[in-house]
């Protein structure tokens, strides 16, 4: 964590404190002495949080390769125009860490994170410090992208007190994953997770509701890239059933350089006065409401449901651009160990000038797996999908197809404005994960993207902004301890 930050953290973590001590009525009552319990013992009887994921992944993706300027001459990558060669990444990451039982209503947790290249023939998507969405690792220009660099640190480094009952805070580097993944989550598919630096407290005092509030002031990204600013969190989770929940959030992000500034806004100074869209501040506030469940009528039969709305804007010296909507609605039923649904996902377009953005979101989950938009294109989404899944003993199998449109016509390659179009195009999965016991997990997946209208974000951007036909392989093993 920063130097810097942590008299500011200090004062956060004891405000929240001061909070949720009234919250919970002053709750640190005179209970049963515990028997004498030292530290050497905390440790003994602490949680392992140590795994071991073994991954191949291959992609295959239509396209040429990009220009890039990577040698002393400063000349142009001669092999530019020829098709992008399939990518094959074995990686294992390494994560090794412990966290004590509670001592004196304190507890110390520490992960080490090692990311290893075993079969390194891909672009990681590095590029020096310059690392967003557009980068390319210079000396693998050649192949498709497989987003898992080489990375050594600290994953995770915190300190939990629980000195007011049913409250819960940490200070230090942390990951966080709330409701779906869909806003806040660690992105763990990648082989580098997302953790923020900085205070959570998570208090259950009320009947049946959690409430998780954070301040944090780093986040590192799966590229490896460190970025600071703010971001406060509000998460109020009632349950209504065992499996049926209201949530209430607020996302607060002064964070002014994500590493998106183009992919939000477009690249060079369009629709911005002339300005450059790369330095665009990028901090916006996120407000929603989401009402989901599974309701059973019997043992063997049940609903799932899915309402959620929210708004997004700008936050801070954010860009004025920023003001876009979004909702996902659905449901399905399940008998036995089948399950089945229908979800429509809007991230909507403000009139094609910024759509709607869930930058610290676990985003391999939506829109399909191969991954063509982790950021939404500016005029937006609506993602109409079917979703499968069947359990049978220790197998988990799962399908899902897409039909990925836009929210707002957008301009198509070759003919400028005069064109539009609206479908980007189809996507579908499919996964089987088998669990060996209870240590060991093994799962095969397979995603396919097929384009359909031709995307070009503006009537001069080159055709190297289509979404192109790409396919991806994984086959993963994991043993957790």
């Amino acid at each position: 964590m920063k130097s810097n930050t942590k008299s500011k953290l200090s004062q956060v973590s004891f405000a929240v404190l001061l909070c949720f001590s009234a919250v919970s009525g002053y709750a640190i009552a005179e209970e049963e002495p515990l028997p004498e319990y030292t530290f050497m013992d905390a440790i003994k009887t602490g949680k392992n949080m140590t795994s071991f994921r073994l991954r191949y992944e291959h992609v295959e993706q239509d396209g040429l390769q990009p220009a890039n300027y990577s040698n002393a001459a400063n000349t142009l990558n001669p092999t530019r125009n020829n098709d992008l060669k399939d990518a094959d990444g074995i990686t294992l990451r390494s994560l090794v860490g412990w966290q004590t039982a509670p001592y004196k209503n304190f507890s110390f947790a520490v992960q080490f994170i090692n990311v290893s290249k075993l079969d390194d023939s891909f672009n990681d998507g590095t590029n020096g410090f310059r690392i967003n969405g557009a980068s390319n690792q210079n000396s693998k220009i050649q192949y498709a992208k497989i987003v898992d660099p080489d990375f050594t640190d600290i994953n995770q480094a915190y300190i939990d007190w629980t000195g007011v009952k049913n409250t819960r805070v940490r200070l230090g580097r942390q990951a966080v994953n709330l409701d779906n993944v869909r806003f806040i989550g660690d992105i763990a598919f990648r082989q580098v997770m997302q953790v923020f630096d900085g205070v959570s407290v998570l208090n259950k005092s009320l009947p049946e509701t959690e409430i998780f509030a954070a301040h944090f002031e780093e986040v590192t990204q799966i590229t490896s890239v460190q970025r600071g600013g703010d971001l406060d969190i509000l998460n109020i989770r009632y349950r209504i059933s065992p499996t049926e929940f209201l949530v209430g959030y607020g996302y607060l992000s002064n964070v002014n350089d994500l590493g998106f500034g183009n992919a939000w806004f477009g690249a060079g100074t369009l629709n911005n006065s002339g300005r450059p869209n790369l330095t665009a501040d990028q901090s916006n506030k996120t407000f929603g409401l989401r009402l989901d469940g599974t309701h059973p009528f019997n043992p063997n039969f049940r609903a799932h449901y899915t309402a959620e709305y929210a708004k997004q804007s700008d936050y801070a010296d954010g860009d004025s651009r920023i003001d876009a909507h979004y909702y996902k609605l659905g449901g399905g039923l399940g008998w036995d160990n089948f399950n089945m649904r229908i979800d429509q996902e809007l991230l909507s377009s403000n009139d094609n000038k910024y759509a709607f953005q869930t930058p610290y979101g676990t985003n391999h989950l939506f829109q399909g797996w191969v991954d063509k938009f982790l950021v939404t294109p500016r005029s937006g989404i609506k993602d109409t999908f079917v979703t499968a899944t069947y359990r049978y003993d220790d197998f988990l199998f799962f399908a899902d197809y897409h039909l990925i449109d836009s929210d707002e016509d957008f301009n198509t390659v070759g003919n400028g404005a005069s064109t539009n179009g609206n479908r980007y195009g189809k996507e579908w999965n499919a996964a089987v994960t088998y669990n060996v016991n209870k240590n060991i997990m093994t799962k095969l997946e397979y995603g396919k993207f097929t384009e359909s209208d031709h995307y070009q974000p503006t009537a001069t951007t080159s055709q190297a902004n289509r979404f192109r036909d790409t396919e991806k392989l994984w086959l993963t093993a994991m043993y957790t301890f």
